[in-house]
């Protein structure tokens, strides 16, 4: 209590002032910049994008640090690349009648939005 109203007497308010705090370290703009020009395709250079870990390990980031600057700063978010199953056209056919199907089973009304 003493504290704060010696902070009010100080400063005026009792809110933290800029500058105060631990100083960014890995969250700079410089390192910013760099994970932003590696997380993005390059105009000339189709799926030229890079991984987490390895934008970690060319920016000389932790992965950590590297998730927290796509998710915070870039406001972007990261997925992981999977390896799918190729569907042929009788896949195709036969998913879309099954799917025709499970949507019979619940009326318009019931369900806002239903996708497949």
């Amino acid at each position: 209590m003493i504290h704060l109203l010696e902070k009010i007497d100080k400063y005026g308010c009792v809110e933290r002032l800029a500058g105060s705090g631990r100083p960014r370290s890995t969250r700079t703009a410089e390192n910013v910049e760099s994970v932003c020009e590696l997380v993005h395709s390059q105009e000339d250079h189709p799926h030229s994008h890079h991984s987490v870990r390895q934008i970690a390990r060319e920016a000389h980031i932790s992965r950590s640090s590297v998730h927290n600057i796509i998710k915070k700063d870039l406001q972007m978010k990261c997925f992981k690349r999977r390896k799918a199953q190729e569907l042929t056209e009788a896949n195709k056919v036969a998913r879309r009648q099954r799917a025709k199907e499970l949507l019979k089973k619940y009326p318009a009304h019931s369900v806002d939005f239903i996708w497949f």
